[in-house]
């Protein structure tokens, strides 16, 4: 048969290293072909434009970043007095006892959140009313004495496991900064007035997914998965708008999404959801939080702590027993680790797992940015993948944090992706979006290249010895990304048999210098051989 489609006067770079380079792309039937054209093969003339295979994004939270369409919505690194005033601006317009949720508001401004003072200041700007503001890592939150109220929160609360309720080190009163697990109570609080319907889920998937299309995102695996998000992907795709292959990771357990059932429970439903471009293939595991809460575990103690290295969320065998649980449903692992400490242990747990001969099962390392010199080489020999995110490998806010809590020479070496790469291991790209501002590859490939902020605003290079070639980082949101969370066979590359899912660029990135690479656009995205977005 002749291809329905045939772009022609290209340079088409295909990830593909049997046939790396090609002057034209043929499409049959949504698919990637070698067939040559008939006399009903639509030929359309790219001038000269450069084509990729779509990116494959391996972390992203697309369905919390597309609700973003029904909250407050704050500026990246918003200080305290910005802040206030979009809230008091949103509260405006909302009921004398409706919620005001959104953020994200920046790590760096933890400090100046813990008093009670400011968390009176919140109640005045929002009018009294209920209020919880996520932090930028979206492990800890921010609460008005509303929230509080309603949540059972007092001076007297106990922290929970796995979470600090921050207190005025003055009245002792909660100062409504609550740290990981710590934030729970309010996000139940706020689900049991604030609940958005079925369509609502929908509509934010459908919304991130535009939003994805627009930076040539063709595929994602999604890192915490609820029952809404995969009721919403199912429906989507029943409806035939799911415009894109789909990997998520269900919950085993909840640092912090407030979300009802997770693990077996969750499980258990997930292959119901199941569909042609849908896979519920993965558990997400938080085995540590994040290092400016203190909450990622490390080998080595942090700054002005003599002893105190941080802790996982569950020892070795709970670990091995949620393995097994997922082994057992024939599913894979994202293992949510910030610290090294976290790493190792998992590393372990894979090892055990080997050693019972399970070499199929994927096992991701969910931005692992700190890793032990006597771990690296481990990745490659287990066969576990490094899920690695843009804003953790070049200076910024969250690095920034990170530098306050850890001594300098360790902050200073995160992301080791060159040598993660030159031992032979699977490095697979992820934004973390809506933790990262957004979804751009472009942003996280010339951070892998450069080592530096892509728009100048955080000076230096962080560790640089660690940069890549562009070929590497495309590979990286591409073809890596795809085989990380098993959608190799289906894209990731240009080969014929597989989607024909592509972006047209509006430059050459190999001619493009490696401090512009950001600001290569996206002109046009192709998802199983139909455009999906054209820039105007």
């Amino acid at each position: 048969m002749a291809p329905e489609l045939l772009l022609t006067n290209a340079t088409v770079y295909t990830v593909d290293e049997d046939r790396p380079w090609a002057a034209s792309l043929a499409v049959e039937n949504g698919r990637v072909s070698t067939a040559e054209a008939g006399p009903d093969t639509e030929v359309v003339d790219l001038g000269g434009a450069f084509v990729l295979p779509g990116f494959v994004d391996v972390h992203s939270h697309h369905a919390l970043a597309g609700r973003e369409l029904f909250e407050l919505r704050l500026e990246s690194g918003a200080g305290l007095d910005e802040i206030l005033a979009a809230v008091r601006e949103w509260s405006a317009g909302l009921g004398p006892d409706e919620w005001v949720v959104g953020g994200a508001w920046p790590s760096t401004l933890a400090p100046e959140l813990g008093h009670e003072s400011v968390r009176r200041a919140l109640d005045e700007a929002a009018g009294g009313r209920p209020v919880v503001l996520i932090e930028d890592s979206r492990h800890n939150r921010w609460a008005s004495s509303r929230a509080l109220e309603l949540a059972g929160i007092t001076a007297a609360t106990p922290d929970p496991t796995g979470g600090t309720i921050h207190r005025d080190l003055d009245s002792g009163a909660p100062t409504g900064l609550l740290i990981e697990t710590a934030g729970l109570a309010v996000e139940r609080a706020m689900r049991d007035t604030r609940t958005l319907t079925a369509e609502q889920h929908a509509e934010a998937s459908r919304r991130a997914i535009a939003i994805l299309h627009s930076y040539g995102i063709t595929a994602f695996q999604d890192a915490g998965a609820t029952l809404d998000i995969l009721a919403a992907l199912k429906t989507l795709d029943d409806a035939g708008e799911l415009a894109a292959w789909v990997v998520s990771s269900m919950l085993v357990n909840d640092p912090i999404f407030g979300a009802d059932p997770i693990g077996e429970p969750l499980l258990d439903r997930a292959a119901a959801y199941r569909s042609e471009h849908h896979r519920p293939d993965f558990v997400k595991i938080f085995l540590d939080g994040t290092p400016p809460a203190h909450t990622a575990a490390f080998l080595e103690p942090y700054l002005h702590h003599e002893c105190f290295c941080g802790d996982t969320t569950m020892p070795p065998e709970e670990l091995a027993k949620w393995l097994d649980v997922a082994v057992s449903a024939g599913l894979s692992a994202k293992i949510h680790c910030a610290g090294d400490a976290a790493v190792r242990a998992t590393l372990d747990a894979a090892g055990n797992l080997r050693a019972r001969g399970d070499y199929t099962t994927k096992i991701q390392v969910a931005h692992g940015q700190f890793i032990h010199p006597d771990d690296l080489e481990r990745f490659a020999t287990l066969n576990v993948s490094a899920d690695i995110s843009p804003f953790l490998w070049v200076p910024g806010v969250i690095p920034d944090a990170i530098a306050q809590v850890i001594p300098a020479e360790r902050a200073a070496r995160m992301q080791p992706n060159r040598t993660l790469l030159d031992t032979g291991a699977l490095v697979a790209g992820g934004s973390d979006w809506p933790v990262s501002e957004s979804p751009n590859a472009w942003e996280g490939i010339e951070g892998l290249i450069t080592r530096q902020d892509p728009y100048g605003k955080h000076p230096g290079s962080l560790w640089p010895e660690q940069a890549i070639t562009l070929a590497e980082a495309i590979q990286v949101f591409t073809l890596n990304s795809a085989r990380a969370c098993g959608l190799d066979d289906v894209t990731g590359s240009l080969t014929p048999g597989k989607s024909a899912d592509f972006v047209v660029l509006d430059q050459d990135p190999f001619k493009t210098p490696a401090n512009e690479l950001a600001g290569i656009t996206v002109r046009e995205t192709w998802f199983g051989g139909k455009r999906v977005f054209a820039r105007d």
